[in-house]
């Protein structure tokens, strides 16, 4: 009786020895990776008073880039006066229109061009295939920036500003990520408009699929793309971005 006593105590010592060390190895994973990966985050730049109308019906570039600066930078400028050298600034840098009328509103081009002009940036020009990719990037780059969005809406023809999101995941840690919900400032609200919808709420958290009734894929038409004929038929998003520095740093070694 002795060898098989000694033999199945040899068994549980082991079984034991192999739970206690799965148990460590659980233990040792670092517990913050894991929460990350697995909890919904929430984030959103703006605050009471970012929000501003635009003056009229074409200002809705210059009351987006107006809304944007109140986020990034200190202190909050809500003038009229304000907004209007905005605008002009992006309409300056916007180019002319594809169908050779004069422009009275501004491009999206001059939007992101405004911004890096005034140091606001790096912000540059990203079109996705889908509604899902585009909320991704620019959730990733609210995250990783602490910069807003700018949403070109309406196949192109009305500016959004997104602050915020959330996901179910944090987008700086982890690409396994879906976003669910953003925080949108729309510069015409509340107006909205009859054949797109209505203005949500300025900082309303909205689902994704109330976001993608208005911002859907720009128009594709040559007649209307110009110099951002790369973007038709895309989701356009003037995005802010971490530069990457190690190119500059080799050629100055």
């Amino acid at each position: 009786m002795r060898p098989t006593t000694k033999r199945t105590s040899a068994r549980l010592t082991g079984g034991s020895a192999a739970a206690l060390l799965t148990s460590l190895l659980m233990l040792a994973v670092a517990p913050g990776t894991v929460a990350a990966a697995d909890r919904a985050y929430e984030l959103d730049l703006g605050k009471r008073g970012d929000f501003v109308a635009q003056t009229n019906f074409v200002q809705c570039v210059g009351a987006s880039m107006q809304m944007m600066l109140n986020m990034i930078e200190p202190g909050r400028d809500r003038t009229a006066r304000t907004q209007l050298r905005l605008q002009e600034l992006a309409r300056e840098w916007s180019g002319p229109r594809p169908d050779g009328f004069e422009r009275q509103g501004a491009s999206v081009r001059g939007w992101a061009s405004g911004l890096n002009l005034l140091g606001a940036g790096p912000y540059r020009l990203v079109g996705e295939d889908t509604l899902q990719a585009a909320m991704r990037s620019a959730a990733r780059a609210i995250a990783t920036t602490g910069k807003p969005v700018g949403l070109l809406v309406w196949r192109g023809r009305h500016a959004w500003v997104m602050s915020g999101f959330t996901a179910t995941a944090d987008p700086r840690v982890t690409d396994r990520f879906e976003v669910t919900r953003a925080v949108i400032h729309d510069p015409l609200y509340p107006y909205g408009s009859k054949t797109w919808g209505p203005s949500p709420k300025p900082g309303s958290s909205v689902s994704v699929k109330t976001v993608g009734r208005q911002f859907v894929p720009r128009r594709s038409s040559s007649r209307w793309m110009g110099a951002n004929s790369s973007l038709g038929g895309k989701y356009v998003l003037v995005l802010p971005y971490e530069p990457d520095l190690s190119a500059f740093a080799s050629t100055i070694r």
